[in-house]
């Protein structure tokens, strides 16, 4: 075998391991505090170097995914972010606290009917949103992707807007009030679309947020951002209820 073939069988197998490893954590089948297998443990599984598997490894644990502790061996750890769970953000908000440049690109946009499966409170099938996608970028690589869709019956303007100069979330910040809100997190695998706006292996591990807003009880937009798996977590901070 050559030494480009080496090479390319080292850089498949440690794609393989991180993606299986980040897909155990992020999905919930791995709880925080479960113990990792063995870097041993793990050479043995996919017939491997436990170089290639101590390389995955230091990736998880910068991620911090994974706290790695000598002899005792690694722990997932309780996932950390920088954007609250239970507050509307601006994505724009989430690259620059985190120290990045921000720019976005609008993917796509058109009005449609809205589908069965969409249906929210407050909207049936049938009624008239506009349809956005978005790629949000830190440091010009893709940090998010949104796909969204607008209640024009909620917000008409909408239809005439752009995007270009404000990404949709933020647009709809600062031009709608909303009165309720309901944010989702998920994890789910990649598949080719989103996998290719993201610079990702088809079947990578995501981290996703469904968000849903509401004006008076009347749908204002549903969103849905996929985040890269192994890149961004999340984390709510919350102060004890007056009685």
């Amino acid at each position: 075998m050559s030494a480009d073939r080496d090479t390319e069988t080292t850089k498949s197998l440690h794609e393989t391991i991180l993606t299986d490893l980040e897909r155990n954590i992020l999905s919930g089948d791995w709880a925080p505090g479960h113990r990792v297998p063995s870097e041993l443990e793990l050479a043995e599984q996919y017939g491997c170097s436990r170089m290639t598997v101590n390389k995955v490894m230091t990736q998880l644990a910068q991620a911090g995914l994974v706290l790695r502790r000598r002899r005792a061996g690694s722990v997932v750890l309780p996932q950390r972010s920088q954007n609250a769970v239970l507050e509307i953000h601006d994505v724009k908000e989430e690259v620059l606290a985190a120290g990045g440049w921000y720019g976005h690109e609008i993917l796509g946009r058109r009005e449609r009917p809205l589908r069965a499966e969409e249906a929210v409170a407050g909207a049936a099938p049938g009624v008239p949103v506009l349809d956005v996608a978005c790629l949000h970028r830190k440091d010009d690589a893709p940090f998010c992707l949104e796909r969204r869709v607008i209640f024009l019956d909620a917000v008409p303007e909408a239809a005439e807007a752009t995007f270009d100069a404000q990404a949709p979330g933020a647009w709809l910040l600062a031009h709608v009030p909303w009165s309720e809100a309901e944010n989702e997190i998920g994890a789910e695998a990649a598949d080719t679309d989103v996998a290719a706006r993201l610079g990702l292996a088809a079947g990578a591990p995501l981290l996703t947020m469904t968000r849903r807003t509401w004006k008076n009880g009347e749908p204002v937009t549903q969103a849905r951002f996929f985040y890269p798996g192994g890149g961004h977590t999340m984390k709510a901070r919350f102060t004890p209820s007056q009685s």
